[in-house]
């Protein structure tokens, strides 16, 4: 797309719902945006899988007549956004998507070579929260799915921020993690070692207690012991400190 006279299309499916044509946001109805949506996601489908993903209250023949007519609609309005190959429906192949860049950068993350570059990850990441305000099944298992991959790479930023002596960055992928999922062990423990390091006690301890609390609100549980130990070995570190002033 781009010389071919449809103009090129931007979606965004982070934070809110928005396609732009070129520079101009295009007002798109709701059943539409969903069709749109789903073909985002999931990439090329047959017509009988979306009818079961975005109708499935509905009897079959009904179904098929309701994707039909969103088909004709969207491509009437955005000729050269779908590729409709008879049973097969897609996006076209050249649509800018926000949720397949975050993806790809949460790919590169697991690439040798790329230490020098967590950081930059941080903020593709931030705010990469799936179509907030929309409940369908299949959208609350997709947004739930995003949120695992966040998870897995503000563990994989930490941990290897933290290993090549990057605690700033460490601390705030894994607090970012925490926000994400406030009982997440591993982000705390990266948490707590990344003040630490950094030379903020207090701020190690702080998270701690935080988990800790929340923990027993929430599950009844106490902290592992590999999180105690690690809190043992701050407090043992601030108390030697501590002895060094005086």
């Amino acid at each position: 797309m781009g010389d071919d006279g449809y103009g090129h299309f931007q979606l965004r499916l982070l934070q809110s719902w928005q396609l732009r044509r070129d520079t101009d946001v295009v007002h798109v109805a709701a059943r539409q945006q969903r069709l749109i949506t789903a073909l985002a996601i999931t990439g090329p489908r047959p017509r009988s899988y979306l009818v079961g993903l975005l109708w499935p209250d509905k009897a079959e023949a009904r179904a098929l007549e309701s994707l039909r007519v969103s088909v004709h609609l969207v491509s009437r309005q955005l000729p050269g956004l779908l590729v409709n190959d008879g049973a097969v429906l897609s996006l076209n192949s050249q649509v800018e998507v926000d949720l397949h860049r975050v993806r790809a950068g949460i790919r590169a993350l697991a690439q040798p070579g790329l230490n020098g570059n967590m950081a930059a990850c941080l903020p593709l990441l931030r705010d990469a929260e799936l179509l907030p305000g929309w409940y369908e099944d299949w959208v609350l298992f997709e947004q739930g799915r995003l949120s695992q991959e966040r998870l897995h790479a503000y563990n994989i930023i930490a941990r290897e921020s933290l290993a090549h002596g990057d605690y700033e960055t460490a601390s705030e992928a894994a607090a970012a993690a925490l926000e994400v999922e406030p009982l997440y062990e591993s982000a705390v423990g990266l948490l707590i070692q990344a003040e630490s390091r950094q030379g903020n006690a207090v701020a190690a301890l702080r998270a701690f207690e935080k988990y800790r609390a929340r923990l027993k609100e929430e599950l009844g549980l106490t902290p592992s012991d590999t999180i105690f130990r690690l809190v043992s070995e701050v407090r043992e570190s601030q108390t030697s400190r501590q002895g060094e002033t005086y």
